[in-house]
């Protein structure tokens, strides 16, 4: 479920970054000191983008690199300003959607910590229940051993009972 609305997610980031990238052009054609400046920008990159090339197949790493005309350097620092903005964008995003789930996490969290401690009340509430029923049930045993069948008061225990008491006094 996730991986085809993160698909679709880039699809519209990439959709949406194509009208930026082109206004930048429509302005780099228009303004010369921006026009310079995203030259600069892509001059830069084709440099650094050589080198490493040059380093990782072992090629010679002294040689002059040649610049990019002007036209393959506007297009080159296009692409890589809406390149960035898709990735700044999706970053975000992730950024977003972390934060997003920490505060859901800690609000379920915080849920179920409240649950916890209503079940530990109502634990200690049944317990001191059960401990007044026992005593309970103790007193009615010791009332029960002083009557007989049916409710009627059993003499000779109660009298055996008093009878020892005496004994031992």
């Amino acid at each position: 479920m996730v991986l085809p609305l993160l698909k679709l997610g880039t699809l519209a980031l990439r959709t949406l970054s194509k009208p930026v990238a082109n206004r930048l052009k429509h302005q780099a054609a228009i303004h010369p000191r921006f026009n310079q400046f995203i030259i600069d920008i892509a001059q830069a990159n084709h440099r650094i983008q050589t080198r490493m090339y040059r380093r990782i197949y072992n090629h010679a790493t002294d040689v002059e690199i040649r610049p990019l005309n002007e036209e393959k350097a506007v297009q080159a620092a296009v692409d890589l300003i809406g390149e960035l903005f898709v990735f700044t964008v999706a970053g975000a995003l992730l950024i977003f959607e972390v934060q997003r789930s920490a505060r859901s996490e800690g609000r379920k969290e915080e849920l179920r910590k409240k649950e916890l401690e209503v079940m530990r009340h109502r634990n200690e509430a049944l317990a001191l229940e059960v401990d007044l029923l026992k005593i309970r049930l103790q007193s009615l045993e010791k009332l029960a051993k002083g009557r007989g069948p049916g409710g009627v008061p059993n003499f000779r225990q109660v009298n055996a009972e008093n009878a020892k008491t005496t004994k031992s006094a």
